[in-house]
């Protein structure tokens, strides 16, 4: 099982999910949980992708399950500071900018 971490902080109109760690097949579920009790909660879920290290096709999953389901009730997934292996997985499949916060917002993510 990878090491993986997902915590949640409520702002102001916003919930960031942080996660660290490797995000595979054994944290899909966890990471796709966590993201839809956030929507339950708000319009606007940040996640903190800075301490993620990996992420694979199932992350990938997770995100989009999110992103689905917060269109469905008129709300929004966003990612935030993606660096390095992360940051290149989000650009090869579209989520870089599908998921992309307003810039004011990343700014303050």
């Amino acid at each position: 099982m990878a090491n993986f971490e997902a915590r949640t902080a409520a702002g102001p109109d916003r919930i960031t999910v942080s996660l660290a760690g490797e995000c595979d097949l054994s944290a899909r579920e966890h990471l796709t949980a966590v993201l839809l009790d956030a929507l339950q909660r708000t319009n606007a879920v940040f996640v903190d992708l800075a301490r993620l290290t990996f992420l694979d096709s199932s992350g990938v999953h997770g995100l989009i399950t999110a992103h689905h389901a917060a269109k469905n009730r008129n709300a929004r997934v966003y990612v935030v500071n993606a660096t390095g292996p992360v940051a290149a997985v989000l650009e090869l499949t579209g989520l870089d900018a599908l998921l992309r916060a307003p810039a004011e917002d990343r700014r303050h993510a």
